[in-house]
């Protein structure tokens, strides 16, 4: 099939004649213009072959590309990753999903993999969390408001992208807060300093307020008692409602303190020792008994990584600074979330102490 471009007379110059390019010396058949009746000939080009067009190419974006990288995206937000997130963030990048969004965080759950699973991208002025990957804008200015929950999502080579949201990250922090080294006469005077911040600051019971196995598991933690500690925790992993139940919260705190401030104590490995066991049964199955930020976040305690509010606390706990404005940012955090972390990491300083002071090596046996 040709396309006839127009016609010009035989001897005028006045129109330039269209002719497809040739490989010197050799005529391109069926390309030169043909003598016709009436003393014209006609320029023809023969049609372009059609290219295959790549999926996505037209109105969308190809499978391997993100909706961040395609045109009219904005450009990329700096943000500060935690360490923990470094599994997620240094390989190359994999498919993701927007299982959740608020005006201060949204949450971003990998498809498949190891702990952690699930990433937060909190506003500067947001509950940091130890999966989180904090940008330079507050919660009034909405950086999250064009992302919707059930978005697709793409995590790694340093960047999270949701929807129009790019965030590369430029900076780490650690979530393991340093406490130095502590005496079991400075750690009691830490515990009492904590118990009697949180009175009076107004502690309430939680969202387990009146149920035993809290009690019960701060008991055997104290006492050495890992067969009871197990037993206890696993009747709360995934006890309560919320994208982070109260009973994890609890354990979460719990793990946490058992780590940082056991392991802070000269010549006494005790608390680290019932953390790495208790930490392991909880996080065996975490995955399959409570929701998928609350297993990464009882993976990330587990390793000794605390939120920005329950490390202020524990430097409160070691006495590197005073403990009125910590408790009170712990306290404030979600509607239940602060003061069962609260209950969690009072329960674990106790237990650290009481170790520390233990006549008795840890009981293994229930």
């Amino acid at each position: 099939m040709t396309t006839i471009l127009g016609s010009f007379p035989h001897t005028s110059v006045a129109g330039p004649v269209l002719r497809s390019p040739q490989r010197p010396g050799r005529p391109c058949a069926g390309r030169q213009p043909t003598p016709v009746s009436g003393g014209s000939v006609t320029a023809v080009v023969r049609d372009p072959i059609p290219l295959p067009v790549r999926s996505g190419a037209r109105g969308g974006t190809s499978p391997h590309q993100s909706p961040a990288r395609s045109g009219g995206a904005r450009p990329p937000v700096a943000g500060a990753a935690s360490l923990a997130l470094r599994p997620l963030l240094d390989p190359p990048r994999r498919a993701a999903r927007v299982i959740a969004v608020f005006p201060s965080a949204l949450y971003v759950e990998m498809r498949g993999g190891p702990e952690p699973r699930v990433l937060a991208v909190v506003a500067s002025d947001a509950h940091r969390l130890p999966n989180s990957v904090v940008v330079a804008a507050t919660r009034r200015e909405q950086p999250f408001r064009s992302v919707r929950e059930g978005a697709d999502a793409w995590v790694g080579d340093g960047r999270v992208e949701a929807g129009p949201l790019h965030v590369r990250v430029r900076r780490w922090w650690d979530p393991a807060p340093v406490l130095g080294t502590m005496r079991p006469a400075a750690l009691g005077h830490g515990v009492r300093t904590l118990e009697a911040a949180f009175a009076a600051a107004g502690m309430t019971g939680g969202g387990l307020s009146g149920h035993p196995d809290p009690d019960v598991l701060a008991a055997c933690c104290a006492a050495g008692d890992l067969a009871g500690a197990v037993e206890a925790a696993e009747r709360i992993v995934g006890l309560g409602p919320g994208l982070t139940p109260s009973g994890d919260d609890i354990l979460c705190g719990l793990l946490v303190s058992l780590r940082l401030v056991g392991g802070a104590v000269r010549h006494c490995r005790t608390g680290v020792w019932l953390a790495d066991w208790l930490g392991a049964a909880v996080t065996a199955d975490a995955g399959t008994r409570t929701t998928a930020l609350a297993a990464t976040l009882l993976h990330c305690a587990a390793a000794g990584g605390a939120g920005a509010e329950v490390a202020a606390v524990l430097r409160c706990v070691a006495g590197h600074e005073p403990p009125g404005a910590a408790v009170r940012r712990l306290l404030a955090v979600g509607h239940t979330s602060g003061t069962d972390l609260a209950h969690g990491v009072l329960a674990g300083c106790r237990a650290a102490l009481a170790l520390v002071v233990l006549p008795h090596a840890p009981r293994v046996t229930a």
